[in-house]
């Protein structure tokens, strides 16, 4: 299959406001899932018991919970590809909403033991399939609504806005850290920051309501080509996009979830750092990520996908090793300056790589196939990689197995992207 005929040349946008809804959703829908990674060193101690243990048992959670992503993803795909976009999106962060007002009435472990934990780990499993679904699914939406020639910005802010919400998940964390004191943050303070992303789900819900339709689905409507089988549809059309989707997932997965969302818990556990400093190195590499995630979307539509992709892989390869060494080590200076440099080679992967993952499938079937390529990866080097590198750091006390770890992905992915498809649409002639 040519990837280009995802680009189709008749395009009618979806109307702006369409597009601001679903891009500010994933806001929310981070805030959502990563306040648990940010708040790891309090939940250890608040619902599974403290100590080391407590710290790699909540960290499990968390992986625990990506195993759901694929799940959900092809569940809320099936219901995205067979009855639209807008359906499949509501019902998602419906049940991310439900989720998030459940974990913030959660009994701690002090009050009813080790049960805490098991009740977070099912509620971790519920969001898990949630969010699998949302983030393809503003991916896909944003995309087939987006001008052709602006698709790489516009779906870029799916990646920008889930750093808005990774920020303010660090920000809120950091601020509660801050000012409620320990024995009041371990009874009711670290509910704070869940009733407030229980009450942005419930608002975004109610703003997902009046957006419209994505012209695609109704081109395939129209056409009378919305597969009845979506699963079967993917698996006997979209190989080949699956496979690359999954390669590209895979870095964007490990650099975003190692040289991010786990580096509070590094710079804690092995930096040395205290959980507030961490907190708001943090909140500044956030910062970082939302400047640069915009400008590497607007390169991907200005060079193509390819090019930033290939730049941004032989950086993965190449820096994170010397960065995490920094962080651990280092001057204060130097810390945060590699902590800043982690977080914009993942920023940047997330934003090319958004567009670049839903431009291998044709309309029909996309949803199926991001979640069974860039939603499977997301699962094996997302969730899982935070445990893993905890117990490497723990086990080598080599400050640099992190980075490594993204290395190594990194030059596994080379040679995918070396033979990538271009697919960024041509550009229109003036008489076209």
């Amino acid at each position: 299959m040519d990837v280009r005929a995802a680009s189709p040349t008749d395009h009618r946008p979806v109307p702006r406001g369409s597009l601001a809804i679903a891009a500010f959703s994933t806001i929310v829908e981070w805030y959502d899932f990563t306040l648990y990674l940010y708040f790891a060193t309090v939940l250890s101690r608040v619902m599974f018991g403290g100590g080391e243990q407590g710290l790699l048992t909540a960290l499990a959670s968390f992986a625990l919970a990506y195993l759901l992503r694929p799940l959900g993803a092809l569940f809320f795909g099936h219901i995205g590809d067979r009855q639209g976009r807008r359906r499949s999106l509501l019902l998602s962060v419906a049940l991310m909403t439900a989720a998030m007002l459940a974990m913030a009435a959660l009994p701690t472990y002090a009050e009813i033991g080790g049960a805490a934990g098991v009740l977070m780990m099912l509620l971790r499993c519920v969001m898990g399939f949630a969010v699998g679904g949302e983030y393809t699914g503003v991916v896909a939406y944003l995309l087939e609504g987006a001008p052709p020639h602006r698709r790489g910005l516009i779906t870029s802010l799916a990646a920008a806005a889930s750093e808005v919400g990774g920020l303010l998940a660090v920000f809120l964390s950091a601020l509660v850290v801050s000012l409620v004191p320990a024995g009041a943050l371990e009874q009711w303070g670290w509910r704070l920051p869940f009733l407030f992303g229980a009450a942005l789900a419930g608002a975004v819900w109610a703003l997902r309501t009046t957006v419209a339709e994505s012209p695609e689905y109704e081109r395939q409507q129209a056409a009378g080509t919305v597969p009845d089988q979506p699963l079967r549809h993917a698996l006997t059309h979209h190989r080949a996009g699956i496979a690359r989707g999954f390669a590209i997932s895979a870095l964007g997965s490990i650099t975003y979830y190692v040289g991010i969302s786990y580096v509070p818990t590094f710079l804690t556990s092995v930096g040395s750092r205290s959980e507030t400093t961490s907190l708001w190195w943090s909140t500044a590499a956030a910062v970082a990520v939302i400047l640069v995630t915009p400008l590497i979307g607007l390169a991907a539509d200005r060079f193509g996908r390819r090019p930033p992709l290939l730049l941004l892989a032989l950086g993965s390869a190449l820096l994170p090793a010397t960065m995490f060494w920094l962080t651990a080590g280092g001057s204060p200076a130097l810390a945060l300056g590699g902590t800043l440099v982690l977080a914009c080679l993942a920023g940047g992967v997330s934003a090319v790589g958004a567009v670049a993952t839903a431009e291998q499938f044709a309309g029909e079937g996309r949803l199926t196939g991001l979640a069974l390529g860039a939603t499977g990866a997301t699962a094996i080097f997302g969730g899982l990689t935070p445990y893993v590198a905890q117990k490497l750091s723990a086990g080598t006390g080599w400050p640099s197995a992190p980075g490594l770890m993204i290395a190594v992905v990194a030059l596994c992915v080379l040679p995918v992207l070396w033979r990538l498809p271009e697919t960024r649409p041509e550009p229109r002639s003036p008489d076209s």
